[in-house]
């Protein structure tokens, strides 16, 4: 498979502590690729790293053959790369619809109807104020906003964070219809279990680094993540 997005040997550090320490990665046409890790080890920063929000000290990175590293966040998202960030960031005082034509840029309302099929609970939900919105909905319109402006990879950090199971399963059966759609995800989660579910490959980050990696399906029957992330028990 080719690659989609190439990152190697990435340094990235806040004022003098380093954050990232060296990490590689590849995430190839058409896949999801999960990072998985605790809290606090860097995996946040790599997205935003990825998406240009944060600067690299040292390090590649390469989306669709073409360096980004040095390229302003503007100039990766009109390449084709969106993140869906932690803690979705909507604008709450806005409506679901004003949320998806600031997201459609220069596409404005052209993917609207072909998004909201994906997500018919924001279409009911158009004219309402995002924040009045429940958490799940909130997420479904993070994603949303990102897809109005047909990304070729989109960057998910921890989209299940505080959602309810039920919620949590809604989320994940978007992800797969999502990929379906023909965009490729980089998948950051804390929630291992149902990500390895989801994902072809995936890489497990421990402060700033990453200790293990490969197919998603080799990863879920590795003790050492059973141990680590699904309470002991692989299913």
């Amino acid at each position: 498979m080719t690659a989609l997005l190439s990152v190697d040997d990435l340094h990235v550090a806040m004022g003098p502590q380093e954050i990232l320490h060296g990490v590689s990665l590849t995430v190839p046409e058409g896949a999801i690729v999960a990072v998985l890790g605790s809290n606090g080890v860097g995996k946040t920063t790599l997205m935003r790293a990825i998406s240009g929000v944060y600067r690299a000290r040292r390090g590649t990175i390469l989306f669709k053959g073409e360096p980004i590293t040095d390229l302003p966040a503007h100039r990766i998202v009109q390449a084709g790369l969106l993140q869906a960030p932690e803690g979705r960031q909507i604008f709450s005082n806005m409506s679901v619809r004003e949320n998806l034509v600031l997201g459609g840029g220069e596409y404005g309302l052209g993917e609207l109807d072909r998004v909201l099929a994906m997500f018919p609970v924001l279409g009911e939900r158009l004219k309402q104020n995002a924040g009045s919105l429940s958490g799940g909905e909130q997420q479904m319109l993070c994603i949303a906003r990102a897809l109005m402006r047909k990304p070729t990879l989109l960057l998910m950090d921890e989209p299940s964070l505080g959602l309810a199971p039920k919620i949590v399963a809604l989320i994940f059966d978007l992800v797969q219809r999502i990929r379906a759609e023909g965009v490729s995800i980089l998948l950051v989660e804390q929630n291992a279990r149902a990500a390895l579910r989801v994902a072809d490959q995936a890489a497990v980050m421990e402060d700033g680094r990453i200790v293990l990696s490969g197919p998603a399906d080799q990863l879920r029957d590795d003790p050492r993540i059973a141990e680590a992330y699904l309470g002991g028990h692989v299913h």
